[in-house]
């Protein structure tokens, strides 16, 4: 379920990779979230690495705590997810875009006549 890299923080890798798989529904709304202890040894990771990256879920409301039982995805997460994900491509990647093509003074028409040949050339 999980791979990681060199370039961000393990906790905050999980917490990623956590909120893609409720956002696509791997992990639905009411399901058990893999415990702490199972994610830690079998990452070999430090249990409080991984509790790092759930407890920034559970600050997000995307899972909560049951006493004794472990961690769940709430009801609500998954449009939740889908809608921070949008929003942190609008701030990451469209803002960019739209302040370049008025650095390069492009029209909205210019731009979106780019936009649909690179999706019709994929």
């Amino acid at each position: 379920m999980f791979h990681f890299n060199d370039e961000e923080s393990i906790y905050q890798q999980i917490a990623d990779q956590l909120i893609a798989a409720i956002m696509t529904g791997t992990l639905a709304e009411g399901d058990q979230v893999p415990s702490t202890t199972a994610i830690a040894k079998g990452y070999q990771i430090n249990p409080a690495t991984v509790l790092k990256g759930m407890n920034q879920l559970v600050d997000l409301h995307l899972i909560e705590k049951k006493r004794g039982l472990g961690m769940f995805v709430r009801t609500g997460a998954q449009q939740q997810a889908r809608a921070m994900r949008q929003a942190a491509f609008s701030r990451d990647f469209i803002k960019p875009l739209l302040q370049e093509a008025k650095r390069l003074e492009l029209t909205n028409d210019q731009l979106l006549k780019l936009i649909q040949e690179a999706t019709s050339s994929d």
